[in-house]
């Protein structure tokens, strides 16, 4: 299943999900958000049925834990990009005084 184009907004909210193999038979899945894990329930069924299928392995049971130190949160304001932006070309910030960009 190629999750990326079939559902762009699951595959985003799911991609820093890490599987972690505890034994034979566990395996823990580390989410970063409840509405990531959220997200991840509408289609955990299909993964897990086709990854049991590809191990041949039915008797795993998977642990679900969030990890917090996984979840980065960062509000991009217009001026923080432009700033960034005026890091990587600080001719940038000539045209800003020139022309006055409102950036708020």
């Amino acid at each position: 299943m190629n999750l990326r184009a079939k559902d762009p907004f699951v595959f985003n909210a799911i991609k820093s999900f890490k599987l972690e193999k505890i034994d034979e038979k566990m395996i823990q899945v580390q989410y970063p958000s409840e509405s990531a894990k959220v997200e991840f329930d509408k289609i955990s069924g299909e993964f897990f049925n086709h990854f049991k299928r590809k191990v041949n392995n039915y008797a795993i049971k998977i642990e679900y834990k969030q990890d917090v130190q996984n979840l980065k949160i960062e509000v991009l304001t217009t001026k923080k990009k432009f700033e960034r932006f005026v890091e990587i070309n600080p001719l940038l910030k000539d045209l800003d005084d020139l022309m006055k960009f409102d950036l708020t």
